[in-house]
């Protein structure tokens, strides 16, 4: 790489780490980043990491399948438990129903917490839709995820696996995720919601190697990761900011894929916006999971194809991955869909990459994925059918209308 394309990098990251909209995203230097890039993959380097385990293991995740890919990660969380070493797990609610596997942790004596376990209790309609885990507070894994098996939805086969990823973390950045998760376990167990002073608080756990210079910027040449834990009291807005920066700031290229695209008209107007000034923005939009989604996103379509946005549906299997890649130098890999749920209410968790090697074979993945999919014709969309435009408008306005309800005005 050339030492002005190095400089100019170093600028950009620096930018993304100084702007003063990401002012709680705590960046580290010198940690370790592994890309998983199927279930398969993160579920075998998980269950590795907790069979060497010697003193803790923590997991956060919606879903627990009791199928073939849970069954090995509880045995193993139980065999950790089993040899003295401590064991929590926190399930959603409404992801995870009651499994068999609760009683078997109980009796190897695997400490269990459930976020919210019904619909509405005491922290509203939110669900944790986070997936992490740390081990031995060396180790940590964030994305998208769920413990489900690669194959399996709602009881239907799939064609090849879920099109989804995580990573494996090493470094300070450990510290950040092993904080959320405690910050988590403590709401569910006080049994009442926490001050927002209790968030804020947060950093003061960590050592001062893990806590990051807010604001600092990043030395020539040299990566950076940050771990955004979105959620209801200090941090609302985290993880739709982290984008909104990457995206102001691109100049080449934008490459986003996501399984539920309704961002509220910020993120949107930030994709046109870009497209107009001549980046090239690649979106691919997951489908056939709901059908009420699948019209309402099309909606969307009439602007960003207007902008220049190219946009490419993907149906090969399911499109579970939240990721983005900007300018092949910032990027996110999470939990975090762009939808009204999960940047307005869901606990969420994403990792910031700047700089870092990883990001080159995600961007790979991205546009093989874009390749795969069936692109959207910007003149067969503004010929589609009138019926079918109304429908897309309905969907849309009743999308619209029950997330700012049950967002309480947040979603726009």
């Amino acid at each position: 790489m050339s030492r002005r394309r190095t400089r100019r990098l170093a600028r950009f990251g620096a930018g993304l780490l100084s702007r003063r909209g990401l002012v709680r995203l705590a960046f580290t230097a010198g940690n370790g980043v592994r890309l998983l890039s199927t279930g398969a993959d993160y579920f075998a380097a998980l269950i590795a990491r907790i069979d060497a385990a010697q003193v803790s293991v923590v997991l956060e995740t919606y879903i627990f399948c009791d199928d073939a890919a849970g069954q090995p990660v509880s045995t193993a969380l139980i065999r950790a438990a089993k040899r003295g070493v401590r064991v929590r797990i926190i399930t959603d609610g409404l992801g995870t129903g009651r499994l068999p596997f609760f009683d078997e942790w109980l009796a190897a004596g695997v400490a269990h917490r459930v976020y919210n376990p019904h619909l509405f209790g005491r922290f509203g309609f939110s669900r944790t839709h986070r997936k992490i885990a740390v081990v031995d507070e060396r180790f940590a894994f964030c994305g998208g995820i769920n413990i489900v098996d690669d194959y399996d939805s709602n009881g239907v086969s799939l064609p090849f696996p879920r099109w989804d990823f995580a990573v494996e973390l090493e470094g300070p950045v450990v510290a950040q995720v092993s904080a959320a998760f405690d910050i988590q376990w403590r709401r569910i167990e006080s049994g009442h919601r926490p001050h927002p002073l209790e968030a804020l608080r947060a950093g003061a756990w960590l050592p001062a190697w893990a806590r990051g210079r807010r604001g600092a910027s990043i030395p020539l040449g040299e990566s950076a990761v940050a771990f955004v834990a979105r959620d209801n009291l200090v941090n609302r807005r985290a993880i739709e900011k982290a984008y909104l920066v990457a995206i102001g700031r691109a100049r080449r290229e934008i490459l986003v894929a996501n399984p539920y695209f309704m961002p509220a008209r910020k993120i949107r107007r930030a994709l046109a916006s870009a497209a107009r000034r001549g980046v090239d923005v690649r979106l691919v939009v997951g489908r056939k999971e709901f059908v009420l989604l699948d019209y309402a996103v099309r909606y969307l379509y009439r602007t960003l194809l207007k902008a220049g946005v190219r946009i490419a549906e993907y149906e090969k299997t399911m499109l579970h991955g939240k990721v983005a890649v900007v300018d092949s130098n910032w990027a996110t890999v999470g939990s975090s869909n762009l939808d009204a749920l999960s940047l307005v209410l869901n606990n969420e968790a994403n990792v910031v990459l700047v700089e870092h090697p990883e990001i080159a074979l995600l961007r790979e993945a991205m546009l093989a994925a874009f390749d795969e999919a069936r692109p959207i014709d910007a003149a067969r969309y503004a010929a589609r059918p009138f019926f079918e435009r109304a429908i897309n408008g309905v969907a849309y306005v009743a999308y619209r209308a029950v997330m700012k309800l049950i967002t309480v005005g947040g979603y726009d």
